[in-house]
């Protein structure tokens, strides 16, 4: 379904219909020409609309229905017990997030659930020796068969996620390695998410328009409800793609490649519509190390949108937007126990698309993580 919220009429003609299909198998080619063709239809995608499914990744459907299967494990299990490993009593904001933990702004909490997984860091390292956020071990339930699939996941995913960094550098006419020295501890999170299924939900927005806070988002999800803003206002469906037996990977520009293009690579918004379908989706939010420095590359300083994009910590943003949406997070800013980034920006303030259709957007949509 696509949901026209205007009369986009003409407006746009050229406002994408669908999501492009990227085969990326080329980029785990030896040939630095096989690796540049499809660095430039990635470049192509993240300018034209923001998002787009990839196929030829390399991650095993043993791998994707070892996640399902340890989401279902874990979600099956009594709230009390669910609780114990509440993302509240976490040291670095890993774990259970209930329903209703997250709010945005004062629009109304979403009925979902999640479990949250970091990068793994060792107490011994020095970011979680300085205490930085969101940076720390991760704390597992004692199920069997939940730990080793989710890190095995998350292992491949990531490593993934190294690679197409690479074809977007290259996309970006630099050495194709130029990302690599600032991803070796980021806090990048995987999300497993579950959508409980709901007889009394209508075919209407969900979880409401938003970008993601990192440099870009890798998502697996076994059911049609996210939806993508084009240029003319319209809503246009994103449902689970397959070709030729693979599932195909949604992969999303976030805030930092944003701000690093100065807006020619697009943070484009996005929401869940609300759907009685019982929903699993899992993204994984590929992000810098904590206090890597997020501005406009050289080549786009000259750019007219570049005076937006102020230089930023990329750890300081996500931090900043976890503080301003975590229950128990601005609880803690409420009472002085926490307070935000210097240079914090507010929710949902990326993504020139959102802009130009903020005024079509349903008010009471809440905005959150897929």
């Amino acid at each position: 379904m696509t949901t026209n919220t205007s009369n986009s009429s003409a407006a746009n003609k050229g406002a994408f219909q669908a999501l492009p299909v990227i085969n990326v198998a080329g980029l785990f080619s030896d040939s630095l020409d096989e690796r540049q063709a499809v660095a430039g239809q990635l470049g192509q995608a993240a300018r034209e609309v923001g998002f787009f499914y990839v196929t030829g990744h390399g991650i095993s459907a043993q791998r994707m229905a070892g996640i399902r299967a340890a989401a279902k494990a874990f979600f099956a299990q009594p709230f009390e017990a669910k609780m114990d490993y509440y993302i509240g009593s976490s040291a670095s904001h890993k774990g259970f997030v209930p329903r209703g933990e997250e709010i945005y702004g004062s629009a109304k909490p979403d009925l979902k659930e999640a479990f949250d997984v970091g990068f793994q860091a060792s107490l011994d390292h020095p970011l979680v020796q300085a205490n930085t956020p969101l940076i720390g071990p991760n704390e597992w339930p004692p199920l069997a068969d939940f730990k080793q699939p989710v890190l095995a996941y998350y292992d491949d995913v990531f490593a993934f996620g190294r690679t197409l960094f690479r074809g977007f550098a290259l996309a970006l006419g630099l050495d194709e390695h130029y990302f690599d020295a600032m991803v070796t501890c980021p806090p990048s999170k995987l999300r497993l998410i579950h959508y409980p299924y709901d007889a009394s939900a209508e075919d209407a927005p969900g979880i409401g328009a938003h970008t993601d806070y990192e440099c870009f988002t890798m998502l697996l999800a076994d059911q049609p409800g996210l939806e993508v803003l084009n240029e003319d206002g319209d809503w246009i469906d994103a449902p689970p793609v397959s070709q030729q037996g693979e599932e195909a990977f949604v992969i999303n520009i976030g805030d930092m490649l944003e701000v690093m293009t100065a807006g020619q690579f697009v943070a484009t918004s996005h929401r869940v519509r609300k759907v009685s379908d019982e929903r699993y989706s899992f993204p994984l939010f590929f992000a810098c190390d904590y206090h890597t420095q997020i501005q406009p590359l050289p080549q786009f300083l000259q750019e007219a949108e570049a005076s937006e994009y102020e230089a930023l910590s990329i750890g300081d943003h996500m931090y900043s937007q976890a503080l301003q949406t975590y229950s128990y997070l601005r609880d803690r800013v409420a009472a002085g126990e926490l307070s935000l980034p210097q240079r914090a920006r507010g929710v949902a303030t990326f993504g020139h698309m959102k802009k130009k259709a903020a005024n079509s957007l349903d008010p009471e949509c809440t905005a959150s993580t897929r």
